[in-house]
């Protein structure tokens, strides 16, 4: 449902919540002190002005909207109610938003990806979101970066203080003063010639998740 469809009390909610979210998330990520692992071939795609479709689990978001705010890459967004609060504190933070899911009424949602993929902007995808289950890669991010030609690259979050939500998710929130460590995956592009083919690629990358979420764990506990 596009902005102008919902009714005014809805998007005079969400936008106060957005804002109130939006500062509440500013003020505790300026405490954390986050360590990058494993960035220098991100850097190499942007310098060769290469899209990238960024991959991580929807319980990890926060963190990663905070280190990757103001770079203008789009994040896909439930098209759900809850999802218009999520996009607005996205938007604020300098990110681009594509309404849908991967999962399920995918074809405007994966149209909106793939375009950005094709105007040369990066992408963020949690494919186990908006719903679940968790850590279960849709197969939504596969097919946008096969049809945009684009590499996956895995990200993962480790928090030393963190509260966890009771939701499907955990969803995670470092506490304040935190040492948070970011670790990226290895450029990885989706080979297959067609978008079945790429669906069925799931498996595989849930595993480069895994692996990356393990450099994360032991890079922070070396850190």
């Amino acid at each position: 449902m596009a902005d102008d469809a919902r009714p005014a009390g809805e998007l005079r909610r969400a936008r106060r919540f957005a804002a109130v979210g939006g500062a509440i998330i500013r003020a505790l990520a300026a405490t954390w002190r986050i360590r990058v692992v494993n960035r220098e071939a991100v850097d190499a795609l942007r310098a060769r002005r290469r899209p990238i479709v960024f991959a991580f689990w929807h319980g990890e978001m926060l963190p990663l909207v905070w280190q990757h705010r103001n770079e203008g890459a789009a994040i896909l967004v439930s098209s759900h109610r809850d999802g218009e609060i999520i996009a607005r504190i996205a938007e604020s933070f300098g990110f681009r938003t594509v309404r849908g899911s991967t999962s399920r009424g995918a074809g405007r949602a994966l149209l909106g990806l793939v375009r950005t993929l094709e105007e040369g902007r990066d992408v963020a995808v949690t494919p186990d979101g908006p719903r679940g289950p968790a850590r279960k890669f849709a197969p939504g991010a596969l097919v946008a970066a096969q049809r945009g030609a684009a590499p996956i690259v895995a990200v993962a979050v480790h928090a030393s203080r963190a509260w966890r939500l009771r939701s499907w998710d955990r969803f995670l929130i470092p506490k304040p003063f935190a040492r948070v460590t970011v670790a990226y995956g290895p450029p990885t592009p989706v080979a297959a010639a067609t978008a079945r083919e790429a669906a069925g690629e799931a498996a595989r990358f849930e595993q480069l998740l895994a692996e990356t979420a393990a450099v994360a764990g032991a890079s922070h506990a070396g850190g």
